[in-house]
C-alpha cells in the first residue's frame, strides 16, 4: 500500500523513459529531460544495471506516480542525496551499532533459545574474528558490553572501505537487523539474505513458535522484509 492517498499521488506527465550516458554514469530521462532527486540533483548512477531497473520502475507507472512501487529509485535518491558526501558520518553510525551488536547479547534461558542463538550467531562472530580480525565479547542479559576498541576499529576499516552505493543498503540492513556484523557478512558475500534475515529474527521466531503471531506484527514483519529485500537488490545492482 502506498504511503500516500491515491488521490494525492502526482499524475504521470511523461511519455517516454530512457537511460543516457553522462558524466556521472547513467542518467534516467523522462521525455529527454533528466529525472531530479528530491535535493534537485540529477538522478545519475554509476551502474548501468541499476539505471535500467530505475527506467523499468518509471515505465511501469500508469496514470499516477506511486513512489512506493519504485524501491530502486528511492534508494538511488537516498544514496545520491543523503549518503554521498556523508560517508564518514554514515560509517560511524554503522560502527556504533557494532558496539552494541545483537549477536553479543544472549539469553540465559530457556535452553532451546540459547542453542538457537548460538547456532545462528556464533558462526558470524567466528567469521568476524577470522575475516575482519575483530573479536567480540558475548554475555547473557542486556547490560552494556564494552567491546574491544581494536575490534571496533577493524569493523570500521571494513565499513569505510565501502563506497556510498554499498553504504546505503548496509546502513538500512544494519538498522533492520540490529547487527552491523550481519550486514557486513551479507555485503561481503559471506552470508546469503535468508541466512541474515533468519539470524536477525531468532528471538522473534522463537517467541512466535511459543505464543503465535498476531496479524499486526505479521504485517510489520512483511513490510520490513520487503524493505530488506529491496536493499539486497540495490546492493546486487551496484556491485563493482
Amino acid at each position: 500500500m502506498s504511503a500516500l492517498d491515491g488521490n494525492a499521488l502526482p499524475k504521470r506527465f511523461y511519455k517516454s523513459v530512457e537511460m543516457t550516458a553522462d558524466a556521472g554514469g547513467y542518467a534516467v530521462t523522462l521525455d529527454s529531460k533528466p529525472v531530479r532527486t528530491p535535493a534537485r540533483g540529477t538522478l545519475s548512477v554509476a551502474h548501468e544495471a541499476l539505471a535500467r531497473e530505475i527506467v523499468i520502475e518509471w515505465e511501469r507507472q500508469r496514470k499516477k506516480i506511486d513512489p512506493a512501487t519504485m524501491p530502486m529509485t528511492k534508494r538511488a535518491n537516498t544514496a545520491l542525496d543523503r549518503v554521498c558526501g556523508r560517508e564518514g558520518e554514515i560509517a560511524e553510525d554503522i560502527i556504533e551499532y557494532a558496539g552494541t551488536d545483537l549477536l553479543c547479547y544472549r539469553a540465559e534461558i530457556p535452553e532451546e533459545l540459547v542453542a538457537l542463538q548460538a547456532s545462528h550467531w556464533d558462526p558470524v562472530l567466528a567469521w568476524a574474528k577470522d575475516e575482519l580480525d575483530a573479536g567480540f565479547s558475548v554475555q547473557t542479559g542486556i547490560a552494556h558490553i564494552e567491546q574491544n576498541e581494536r575490534s571496533l576499529s577493524k569493523v570500521g576499516e571494513a565499513v569505510t572501505a565501502l563506497d556510498f552505493y554499498a553504504l546505503t543498503p548496509l546502513h538500512t540492513i544494519t538498522t533492520l537487523t540490529g547487527s552491523a556484523l550481519l550486514g557486513l557478512a551479507l555485503v561481503r558475500g559471506h552470508l546469503d539474505p535468508d541466512t541474515v534475515w533468519n539470524a536477525a529474527h531468532v528471538d522473534e521466531d522463537w517467541q512466535i513458535s511459543q505464543w503465535g503471531e498476531d496479524a499486526q506484527a505479521k504485517a510489520r514483519r512483511v513490510e520490513r522484509r520487503s524493505e530488506f529485500d529491496a536493499d539486497v537488490r540495490f546492493l546486487n545492482l551496484t556491485k563493482p
